[in-house]
C-alpha cells in the first residue's frame, strides 16, 4: 500500500491514467496537474495548477513517458493549456524526491542533478523496456500491414538493432513467415541471430543486403537509413523507423526518392495505451513501495 504519500502527476497520455488509477487503489493522495480534459473524468485525485506550491510536500511527481524537452515543456493532451517546468518549479521538488519518467533529455537530468531529487528513467530497466517491446512490435507490424501490399508473410523484412525491441519484432516477423535479416554490432548478436534463425549482417554493411528488400524497420537511433543505402533501395520498400526522434533515417531524401518512410517513436502508448499504462503502473507503485519502506526501516 501507498497510504500517507503524495504524489503528482503532471501531463502525460492514457498511460498516465492507468498509473494515476493504480496509485489510487493503492490509498496514495493523487494529484494532478493537465487531466482536466479526460472523458469519463477522473475520481478520487485533487487536480491542480502546476506552481511551486504543489511540490513542496510531494514525495512522488510522475512525468510522462517523455518527461519534457529542453524548454521544459511537457506533453499534456488531456490538458487545454501548455504545462512548462520552469526552474523555480523543478526548485521546488524536496531534495531526495523520487521523479519518475520514461527516458529524460539532458534538461531534466540537469535539474535532477541540480536541485538533488532522485530520478528514475523506467525505459532503462530491462523489465520494462522488454514489456514494452510487444506493443512497439504489434504497432509496427499495424503501420507495415496498412503501408504496403503484401502479407508479410512471405515478405524479406530488415531489422536495424537487436535490443530488447529489435529482437522481440524479429521473432514476430518470423512467426509470420517473413525471411528476416538483422543488423547487428557485436558477435554475441550475431550468434544470437544465428541460434534464432535470423541472417545476421554487420550494420555497417546495410548497403549490400538492400537490394530485394520489402520493409525496412530501424531501432537505432542515429542515422543509420542513409541516402546513399536509401537510393538502392526498391521503389517499394517501406520503411518503419521505430528509434527516438528525429530517428535514423534521412527522411528528407526517401521523400525526394518516393518511398515510404514513417517514423513511429512512442507506439506502446498509441496502440496499446491500456497494456503500456499497465506495465508503467506495476513498476512505479513497486518501485515506490520498496523505497519508501527502505527508508522506513532506516529511520
Amino acid at each position: 500500500m501507498l497510504t500517507g504519500l503524495t504524489i503528482v502527476f503532471i501531463g502525460g497520455d492514457a498511460r498516465q491514467i492507468e498509473i494515476i488509477n493504480k496509485c489510487i487503489e493503492l490509498d496514495a493522495t493523487v494529484k494532478v496537474v493537465g487531466f482536466d480534459l479526460t472523458d469519463p473524468p477522473l475520481t478520487g485525485v485533487l487536480h491542480k495548477k502546476l506552481m511551486p506550491s504543489l511540490l513542496f510536500d510531494a514525495d512522488v511527481i510522475v512525468l510522462p513517458v517523455i518527461g519534457c524537452d529542453d524548454q521544459g515543456v511537457i506533453g499534456a493532451p488531456f490538458s487545454g493549456e501548455d504545462i512548462v517546468m520552469t526552474k523555480e518549479i523543478f526548485a521546488a521538488i524536496k531534495e531526495g524526491a523520487q521523479v519518475y519518467t520514461g527516458m529524460a533529455k539532458s534538461l531534466l537530468k540537469r535539474m535532477a542533478v541540480e536541485f538533488g531529487f532522485n530520478l528514475i528513467e523506467l525505459l532503462e530497466r530491462d523489465d520494462v523496456a522488454i514489456y514494452n517491446s510487444i506493443p512497439t512490435a504489434e504497432g509496427a507490424l499495424m503501420m507495415a500491414i496498412q503501408h504496403t501490399d503484401i502479407t508479410i508473410h512471405g515478405s524479406t523484412c530488415i531489422v536495424l538493432g537487436l535490443g530488447r525491441t529489435g529482437f522481440t519484432l524479429a521473432q514476430t516477423l518470423q512467426g509470420l513467415g517473413a525471411t528476416v535479416k538483422v543488423g547487428v554490432r557485436r558477435e554475441d548478436q550475431v550468434a544470437r541471430a544465428v541460434q534464432m534463425g535470423w541472417k545476421p549482417f554487420v550494420t555497417t554493411d546495410l548497403a549490400a543486403y538492400t537490394g530485394e528488400i520489402d520493409l525496412i524497420f530501424n531501432t537505432i537511433p542515429t542515422m543509420i537509413v542513409t541516402a546513399q543505402i536509401i537510393s538502392k533501395l526498391p521503389r517499394s520498400a517501406v520503411i518503419i523507423d521505430l528509434a527516438s526522434a528525429p530517428g535514423g533515417t534521412d527522411f528528407r531524401f526517401a521523400e525526394k526518392r518516393g518511398i515510404k518512410a514513417l517514423l513511429a517513436p512512442g507506439l506502446p502508448g498509441i496502440v496499446a495505451p491500456k497494456t503500456a499504462g499497465i506495465i508503467m503502473a506495476n513498476t512505479i507503485c513497486q518501485s515506490i513501495s520498496e523505497e519508501f519502506h527502505l527508508r522506513g526501516d532506516e529511520m
